[in-house]
């Protein structure tokens, strides 16, 4: 069992499907605290994924993959678009979900009207090394210790500590939310949502460490950089100082993509442009779409 919200302004509204990052890293209540303005003009879905957040039970054997997600998601798009009675819908995908999004909106061009990534991932490896080099540059004596023992390509015995480690490191230094050492804003906001009780919260912790594990291996082969043209527009809405997921990848990317597409740097965010500058986000969204 999936959970799945829901929620519009008026029966009529176009679809638009919000795909979490990670993996594993559910955001219900962030996108209805944040982006519930987006309500008044779109149909806003946001799925939590297989095994995160209110959707999290145990993965027990290793056929959880990258295309069990895709598969999850083909058939969650045609559930909607028969029920809502369209042919084709927006797709938003934040992070891990825009490794999700991009594919989805390559091999499914006529279900959607128009792809958006935030935080967009383009060459995992590459993403990474920037990270670790950011995470390096950044680091005092003691972390430096710890960085340069590092594999930051994550295939050691120890590459889940390494990747927690250099993450965490990225994040104490302002690379990955905006102006802040820590996700304690995003966490406050999962607390008094009223959508999650302190049990879904654990389970959402749970989920995003056995996600992370699961899929982080796969994930680190992506690469689109061969991939240049799609059948639906492409639109990239990119935090300015993000040292989470390479924004300067993505922007190299975007000038290579051979079909319809839109570029939009957001001057005061990182890796989570959607809610830290969630007002400018609403609005080129229904701008931009609608």
């Amino acid at each position: 069992m999936q959970y799945v919200s829901i929620r519009a302004h008026k029966m009529d509204a176009p679809l638009l499907l919000y795909l979490h990052g990670g993996p594993g890293d559910a955001a219900l209540p962030l996108v209805m605290k944040f982006n519930r303005k987006l309500e008044k003009d779109f149909t806003v879905v946001v799925w939590e994924q297989r095994g995160a957040g209110k959707s999290y039970y145990l993965f027990e054997d290793d056929t959880v993959t990258m295309a069990t997600f895709l598969q999850d998601l083909l058939l969650l798009t045609s559930i909607l678009l028969e029920r809502f009675r369209q042919n084709s819908l927006y797709l938003v995908g934040h992070s891990w979900g825009s490794v999700l999004g991009l594919t989805f909106t390559a091999r499914h061009p006529e279900l959607v009207k128009t792809y958006i990534g935030c935080g967009q991932v383009v060459n995992m490896k590459k993403s990474c090394r920037r990270a670790y080099e950011y995470a390096l540059s950044h680091a005092d004596n003691n972390a430096r210790k710890r960085l340069l023992t590092t594999d930051c390509t994550y295939t050691g015995d120890n590459w889940l500590s390494d990747l927690l480690f250099v993450t965490k490191q990225v994040v104490k230094h302002k690379g990955s939310l905006y102006g802040k050492i820590n996700y304690n804003k995003l966490i406050t906001s999962f607390l008094f949502s009223g959508c999650y009780s302190l049990p879904d919260l654990i389970r959402r912790q749970k989920g995003s460490l056995q996600a992370i594990r699961y899929l982080w291996p796969e994930l680190m082969e992506t690469d689109f950089e061969g991939m240049t043209r799609f059948g639906a527009p492409v639109i990239f809405i990119e935090g300015r100082y993000d040292s989470h997921v390479s924004a300067e990848l993505a922007w190299k990317y975007f000038e290579a993509i051979e079909t319809k597409k839109q570029f939009f740097w957001f001057e005061k965010s990182c890796h989570f442009p959607q809610w830290s500058e969630n007002c400018r986000f609403n609005r080129l969204l229904v701008e931009l779409l609608l």
